[in-house]
């Protein structure tokens, strides 16, 4: 089975574009801790602690791909303990253990930043949320539209969230925020379409734009912060 849509050339950026995303997400919830440390808010908590589980997603999609692209001795060794040890009768699991690790984390992550602005839930809003995430996750790796359609959905429901803080507040980084959120749900719409490798390609670039984006939110914050509300 395919298990991604990578093209072989597009290898080496893509496990790049992945591994700056990672860096951008520590940095963007180094940032938030720092701000609620001075502030006391708990929204810049909470959107830290969602900003580091997506990061804490990506370095299992990261060592995932770097296992399925790279054919070394490491990688070999891995496979042969695997299959040896009847851990699982078909190394393709491991990929599959790896990436819905990956599409778990990145949705609970998305769910916490998306459940900030909404007042507390009960306990039965926690557990459906946690269950369709599961469900989610799982259908995601025998469907993957099925894990980008989701995120998709939530990602919507974050922009409308921060449309709504923005009416309010009219302030620019919030509006840089819509930005980058709304570049990331454009990937995930591409990526809906992936089988078609030069597809893939350009969802990878515009998610790469949008922590592009997400980078410059950091630096803007970091150097105007103290001058400016956040």
């Amino acid at each position: 089975m395919k298990i991604v849509f990578t093209p072989n050339w597009f290898l080496g950026p893509d496990v790049l574009i992945e591994t700056f995303s990672f860096a951008v997400l520590i940095l963007f919830f180094v940032l938030c801790i720092k701000n609620y440390k001075l502030s006391k808010n708990k929204n810049s908590f909470y959107l830290g602690i969602g900003f580091f589980i997506i990061a804490f997603a990506e370095i299992f999609t990261i060592l995932t791909k770097l296992i399925l692209y790279y054919d070394t001795n490491f990688t070999q060794q891995i496979g042969h303990l695997i299959v040896t040890y009847n851990v699982v009768k078909s190394v393709d699991i491991f990929y599959y253990i790896g990436f819905f690790l990956h599409k778990f984390f990145t949705l609970s992550g998305l769910y916490i930043i998306y459940k900030i602005p909404s007042k507390k839930g009960t306990k039965g809003d926690f557990l459906l949320g946690i269950g369709f995430i599961i469900i989610s996750a799982i259908f995601g790796n025998l469907f993957y539209y099925v894990f980008h359609l989701t995120v998709l959905l939530i990602l919507g429901l974050i922009i409308s969230n921060y449309m709504e803080i923005y009416q309010e507040n009219k302030s620019e980084n919030t509006k840089i925020l819509i930005t980058a959120f709304s570049l990331l749900a454009l990937s995930q719409l591409i990526f809906i379409l992936s089988p078609l490798s030069i597809l893939y390609v350009i969802g990878q670039i515009i998610q790469l734009v949008s922590y592009i984006i997400l980078l410059v939110l950091i630096i803007r914050i970091t150097k105007h912060g103290p001058k400016k509300k956040s």
